[in-house]
Protein backbone atom coordinates (compact mmCIF):
# COMPACT_ATOMS: atom_id res chain seq x y z
CA UNK A 1 0.00 0.00 0.00
CA UNK A 2 0.99 3.64 -0.50
CA UNK A 3 0.13 6.18 2.19
CA UNK A 4 -0.51 9.79 1.19
CA UNK A 5 0.81 11.86 4.11
CA UNK A 6 1.43 15.56 4.82
CA UNK A 7 4.91 16.43 3.58
CA UNK A 8 7.75 17.62 5.75
CA UNK A 9 10.90 19.51 4.75
CA UNK A 10 12.46 16.16 3.83
CA UNK A 11 10.16 15.92 0.81
CA UNK A 12 11.19 18.68 -1.59
CA UNK A 13 9.10 20.03 -4.46
CA UNK A 14 10.88 17.85 -7.01
CA UNK A 15 9.56 14.83 -5.08
CA UNK A 16 6.00 16.03 -4.43
CA UNK A 17 5.48 18.01 -7.62
CA UNK A 18 4.83 21.06 -5.49
CA UNK A 19 2.04 19.38 -3.54
CA UNK A 20 1.79 19.58 0.23
CA UNK A 21 1.52 15.80 0.50
CA UNK A 22 3.81 12.88 -0.34
CA UNK A 23 3.25 9.20 -1.11
CA UNK A 24 5.21 6.78 1.07
CA UNK A 25 5.58 3.02 0.87
CA UNK A 26 7.99 0.23 1.77
CA UNK A 27 8.11 -2.53 -0.90
CA UNK A 28 7.93 -6.12 0.33
CA UNK A 29 10.82 -7.30 -1.83
CA UNK A 30 14.20 -8.61 -0.68
CA UNK A 31 16.22 -6.59 -3.19
CA UNK A 32 14.25 -3.38 -2.64
CA UNK A 33 14.58 -3.73 1.13
CA UNK A 34 18.33 -4.38 0.80
CA UNK A 35 18.67 -1.24 -1.32
CA UNK A 36 16.79 0.85 1.26
CA UNK A 37 18.85 -0.60 4.12
CA UNK A 38 22.17 0.07 2.37
CA UNK A 39 21.11 3.58 1.39
CA UNK A 40 20.16 4.31 5.00
CA UNK A 41 23.50 2.93 6.20
CA UNK A 42 25.22 5.47 3.95
CA UNK A 43 23.21 8.35 5.43
CA UNK A 44 20.23 8.29 3.11
CA UNK A 45 16.69 8.79 4.38
CA UNK A 46 14.49 7.54 1.56
CA UNK A 47 14.46 6.93 -2.18
CA UNK A 48 12.25 8.93 -4.52
CA UNK A 49 11.35 6.92 -7.59
CA UNK A 50 8.53 6.76 -10.17
CA UNK A 51 7.13 3.58 -11.64
CA UNK A 52 9.29 1.76 -14.22
CA UNK A 53 7.03 2.59 -17.16
CA UNK A 54 6.12 5.62 -19.20
CA UNK A 55 3.09 7.63 -18.11
CA UNK A 56 -0.25 5.99 -18.90
CA UNK A 57 1.28 2.79 -20.29
CA UNK A 58 0.92 -0.78 -19.08
CA UNK A 59 2.76 -1.37 -15.81
CA UNK A 60 5.75 -3.75 -15.86
CA UNK A 61 5.68 -6.93 -13.77
CA UNK A 62 8.93 -8.50 -15.04
CA UNK A 63 12.43 -7.35 -15.99
CA UNK A 64 11.63 -7.92 -19.66
CA UNK A 65 8.75 -5.43 -19.49
CA UNK A 66 11.02 -2.77 -17.99
CA UNK A 67 13.73 -3.31 -20.59
CA UNK A 68 11.31 -3.19 -23.52
CA UNK A 69 9.61 -0.05 -22.16
CA UNK A 70 12.59 2.01 -20.99
CA UNK A 71 15.78 0.70 -22.60
CA UNK A 72 15.81 3.45 -25.23
CA UNK A 73 15.65 6.08 -22.48
CA UNK A 74 18.47 4.74 -20.28
CA UNK A 75 22.10 5.83 -20.30
CA UNK A 76 25.24 3.74 -20.02
CA UNK A 77 25.43 4.25 -16.25
CA UNK A 78 21.78 3.36 -15.58
CA UNK A 79 21.08 0.02 -13.94
CA UNK A 80 17.97 -2.14 -13.63
CA UNK A 81 17.59 -4.14 -10.43
CA UNK A 82 15.81 -7.42 -11.15
CA UNK A 83 13.59 -8.28 -8.20
CA UNK A 84 11.84 -11.07 -10.07
CA UNK A 85 8.24 -11.24 -11.23
CA UNK A 86 5.74 -9.12 -9.31
CA UNK A 87 4.05 -11.17 -6.60
CA UNK A 88 0.71 -9.35 -6.83
CA UNK A 89 0.64 -7.89 -10.33
CA UNK A 90 -1.49 -4.77 -9.90
CA UNK A 91 -0.20 -1.60 -8.26
CA UNK A 92 -0.46 -0.73 -4.58
CA UNK A 93 -3.57 0.47 -2.80
CA UNK A 94 -3.25 4.24 -2.38
CA UNK A 95 -4.70 5.51 0.91
CA UNK A 96 -5.23 9.21 1.60
CA UNK A 97 -4.14 9.79 5.21
CA UNK A 98 -4.11 13.59 5.08
CA UNK A 99 -7.61 13.83 6.55
CA UNK A 100 -9.14 12.70 9.83
CA UNK A 101 -10.79 9.75 8.07
CA UNK A 102 -8.62 7.75 5.60
CA UNK A 103 -9.93 7.06 2.09
CA UNK A 104 -8.81 4.74 -0.71
CA UNK A 105 -7.82 6.67 -3.82
CA UNK A 106 -6.71 3.68 -5.90
CA UNK A 107 -7.78 0.10 -5.07
CA UNK A 108 -5.22 -2.67 -4.82
CA UNK A 109 -4.57 -5.94 -3.02
CA UNK A 110 -5.12 -4.24 0.36
CA UNK A 111 -8.91 -3.87 0.41
CA UNK A 112 -11.13 -1.44 2.28
CA UNK A 113 -12.32 -4.34 4.47
CA UNK A 114 -8.74 -5.10 5.53
CA UNK A 115 -8.07 -1.46 6.38
CA UNK A 116 -11.33 -1.01 8.27
CA UNK A 117 -10.62 -4.16 10.26
CA UNK A 118 -7.25 -2.77 11.40
CA UNK A 119 -8.56 0.73 12.11
CA UNK A 120 -11.86 -0.50 13.56
CA UNK A 121 -13.63 2.33 11.79
CA UNK A 122 -15.16 2.93 8.36
CA UNK A 123 -13.26 4.65 5.58
CA UNK A 124 -14.41 7.81 3.90
CA UNK A 125 -16.01 7.26 0.51
CA UNK A 126 -13.89 8.47 -2.37
CA UNK A 127 -15.27 11.47 -4.28
CA UNK A 128 -14.22 13.55 -7.27
CA UNK A 129 -12.76 16.28 -5.06
CA UNK A 130 -9.74 14.04 -4.48
CA UNK A 131 -8.86 14.25 -8.17
CA UNK A 132 -8.78 18.03 -7.92
CA UNK A 133 -6.87 18.28 -4.64
CA UNK A 134 -4.39 15.39 -4.99
CA UNK A 135 -2.39 14.26 -8.02
CA UNK A 136 -1.74 10.56 -7.56
CA UNK A 137 -1.11 7.71 -10.03
CA UNK A 138 -4.07 5.96 -11.58
CA UNK A 139 -6.79 8.58 -11.04
CA UNK A 140 -7.10 9.50 -14.72
CA UNK A 141 -9.96 7.92 -16.64
CA UNK A 142 -7.49 6.53 -19.19
CA UNK A 143 -4.47 4.69 -17.81
CA UNK A 144 -2.64 1.34 -17.91
CA UNK A 145 -3.40 1.17 -21.64
CA UNK A 146 -1.74 -1.15 -24.18
CA UNK A 147 -1.57 -0.34 -27.87
CA UNK A 148 -4.39 -2.83 -28.41
CA UNK A 149 -7.93 -1.67 -27.80
CA UNK A 150 -9.31 -3.19 -24.57
CA UNK A 151 -13.00 -4.11 -24.68
CA UNK A 152 -15.07 -5.21 -21.68
CA UNK A 153 -18.28 -6.27 -23.42
CA UNK A 154 -19.31 -8.20 -26.50
CA UNK A 155 -17.82 -11.31 -28.06
CA UNK A 156 -14.29 -11.62 -29.46
CA UNK A 157 -13.83 -12.62 -33.09
CA UNK A 158 -11.07 -14.79 -34.57
CA UNK A 159 -7.75 -12.97 -34.21
CA UNK A 160 -8.84 -10.97 -31.16
CA UNK A 161 -7.20 -11.41 -27.76
CA UNK A 162 -9.09 -12.83 -24.78
CA UNK A 163 -8.52 -12.59 -21.01
CA UNK A 164 -10.84 -14.36 -18.60
CA UNK A 165 -10.96 -16.86 -15.76
CA UNK A 166 -10.30 -20.41 -16.91
CA UNK A 167 -13.99 -21.25 -16.41
CA UNK A 168 -14.69 -19.26 -19.60
CA UNK A 169 -14.01 -21.20 -22.79
CA UNK A 170 -11.92 -19.69 -25.57
CA UNK A 171 -14.01 -18.94 -28.67
CA UNK A 172 -12.74 -20.53 -31.90
CA UNK A 173 -9.86 -18.65 -33.50
CA UNK A 174 -9.45 -16.27 -30.56
CA UNK A 175 -5.99 -15.73 -29.02
CA UNK A 176 -6.10 -16.70 -25.35
CA UNK A 177 -3.79 -14.35 -23.46
CA UNK A 178 -4.44 -15.54 -19.90
CA UNK A 179 -6.55 -18.18 -18.12
CA UNK A 180 -6.23 -17.42 -14.40
CA UNK A 181 -7.91 -19.78 -11.94
CA UNK A 182 -8.93 -17.07 -9.46
CA UNK A 183 -8.83 -13.33 -8.83
CA UNK A 184 -5.32 -13.40 -7.32
CA UNK A 185 -3.95 -15.15 -10.41
CA UNK A 186 -5.91 -12.71 -12.60
CA UNK A 187 -4.20 -9.75 -10.92
CA UNK A 188 -0.77 -11.36 -11.30
CA UNK A 189 -1.28 -12.21 -14.97
CA UNK A 190 -3.21 -9.14 -16.16
CA UNK A 191 -0.35 -6.90 -17.23
CA UNK A 192 1.63 -9.81 -18.67
CA UNK A 193 -1.39 -10.54 -20.84
CA UNK A 194 -1.67 -6.92 -22.02
CA UNK A 195 2.05 -6.82 -22.82
CA UNK A 196 1.66 -10.09 -24.72
CA UNK A 197 -1.19 -8.60 -26.75
CA UNK A 198 1.09 -5.83 -27.94
CA UNK A 199 3.90 -8.29 -28.68
CA UNK A 200 1.49 -10.20 -30.88
CA UNK A 201 0.36 -6.90 -32.43
CA UNK A 202 -3.28 -7.62 -31.68
CA UNK A 203 -5.74 -4.83 -32.43
CA UNK A 204 -8.38 -5.82 -29.85
CA UNK A 205 -8.37 -7.52 -26.46
CA UNK A 206 -11.64 -8.67 -24.90
CA UNK A 207 -11.52 -9.09 -21.13
CA UNK A 208 -14.09 -10.48 -18.70
CA UNK A 209 -13.31 -8.95 -15.28
CA UNK A 210 -13.75 -11.10 -12.16
CA UNK A 211 -16.55 -10.34 -9.72
CA UNK A 212 -16.17 -9.84 -5.98
CA UNK A 213 -15.01 -7.27 -3.45
CA UNK A 214 -11.46 -8.58 -2.97
CA UNK A 215 -8.59 -7.79 -5.34
CA UNK A 216 -11.21 -8.06 -8.08
CA UNK A 217 -12.08 -4.41 -7.35
CA UNK A 218 -8.55 -3.39 -8.35
CA UNK A 219 -8.66 -5.58 -11.47
CA UNK A 220 -11.93 -4.01 -12.61
CA UNK A 221 -10.47 -0.55 -11.94
CA UNK A 222 -7.40 -1.25 -14.09
CA UNK A 223 -9.37 -2.83 -16.93
CA UNK A 224 -11.89 0.05 -16.96
CA UNK A 225 -9.08 2.58 -17.26
CA UNK A 226 -7.28 0.49 -19.90
CA UNK A 227 -10.48 0.33 -21.92
CA UNK A 228 -11.26 4.06 -21.69
CA UNK A 229 -10.57 6.03 -24.86
CA UNK A 230 -10.97 9.77 -25.32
Amino acid sequence: MTLILPRTNLAKDFITGGQQSVGVRVPNNVIALALLTEFEAQGGIGIAAPSANRFGKVSPTTLIHVVSELSNYLGEDDLILDGGQSDIGVESTIINCTQSTPAILRPGAITDFMIQKVLDRPLEARNDSYSNSLRVPGLLESHYSPKARVILSGNPLPGDGFIALDSFKTPPGVVRLASPKNANEYAKMLYQALHLADQKELEKVFAIPPEGEDISVAIRDRLTKAAFKD
